[in-house]
């Protein structure tokens, strides 16, 4: 059985019902959580259990999660959305 906030289970997570978010949760999810701590992946384990509309106001949109620690990560995950991509 996969452990919580396993990078690969992650992954797995990432696929949504809108292309965008698949395309940035994933990326993120492969470059992002390479170096990520366990508290790091646990929190985007529950950025991930959030409904589409709300990742893509946080995301794609101006809103930001009320949470301390998932808007940190929110903020992470758009920096790095808004690089160039690494090959």
């Amino acid at each position: 059985m996969a452990e919580p906030g396993e990078p690969g289970r992650l992954l797995w997570r990432c696929r949504r019902g809108m292309k965008e978010l698949d395309v940035i949760l994933e990326r993120f999810a492969r470059q992002g959580l390479t170096r990520a701590s366990a508290a790091e992946r646990q929190a985007f384990e529950r950025f991930l259990g959030l409904p589409d509309p709300l990742l893509a106001g946080y995301l794609l949109g101006e809103e930001r999660p009320a949470d301390p620690e998932l808007r940190l990560l929110a903020d992470r995950i758009r920096d790095l959305c808004h690089s160039p991509p690494v090959c």
